[in-house]
């Protein structure tokens, strides 16, 4: 019976005892690699952010250009359209105060569908200057978002950059790799 309860206490001893110095080491540089391996997905994920906000930027300039490029052509056309209804309407208006009763009704009806095309061809316009105008719209909106998005990634980017710089100091410490690493760079200068 002596045996049994001398065996019991070794064994509890020997799961209470505390953990040798390599244990505890390897402890460490667990922590320490999770610890590293965290570091670098944050400053992963902060990369992601800015290149999100380069591309928002970078779409936003396209819109806006696009957008300035439309609106002048449209501009363009809408003052060729003006000309030419002014052009056409001239002549008909002319006729229609004939004595001719026949070339008065005849320039009236003329001059109707050269109303209702013009009409049309200006409602046409008006159409593609409103996207052009809602493409700047949303080029100007994004152009806002990534300059913002762009300036809060660079400053996350750097804390987490100094972040992972400190846990990989700290890992290279641990491990001994960072004694390795700084007298190969003592013998390369």
């Amino acid at each position: 019976m002596m045996s049994c309860i001398l065996l019991t206490s070794s064994i509890i001893n020997a799961q209470t005892q505390p953990l040798s110095a390599a244990d505890k080491k390897a402890a460490e540089v667990k922590k320490l690699e999770v610890a590293l391996t965290a570091a670098k997905n944050k400053v992963a994920i902060n990369e992601r952010q800015l290149k999100t906000a380069d591309s928002l930027i970078t779409s936003g300039n396209d819109l806006t250009a696009e957008s300035k490029s439309e609106t002048k052509a449209v501009t363009n056309e809408r003052k060729t359209v003006d000309k030419t209804y002014e052009a056409a309407k001239k002549p008909l208006l002319k006729q229609s105060v004939s004595k001719d009763k026949t070339e008065v009704t005849q320039a009236k009806a003329e001059l109707k569908t050269l109303d209702t095309q013009y009409k049309t061809d200006v409602k046409a316009l008006d159409t593609r200057l409103k996207a052009a105008t809602k493409k700047e719209t949303t080029g100007t909106a994004n152009l806002t978002k990534g300059k913002a998005g762009k300036k809060s990634a660079q400053d996350a980017l750097k804390l987490s950059q100094a972040s992972l710089d400190a846990a990989q100091a700290k890992y290279d410490d641990a491990t001994g790799a960072g004694k390795d690493a700084s007298a190969k760079a003592k013998k390369k200068k």
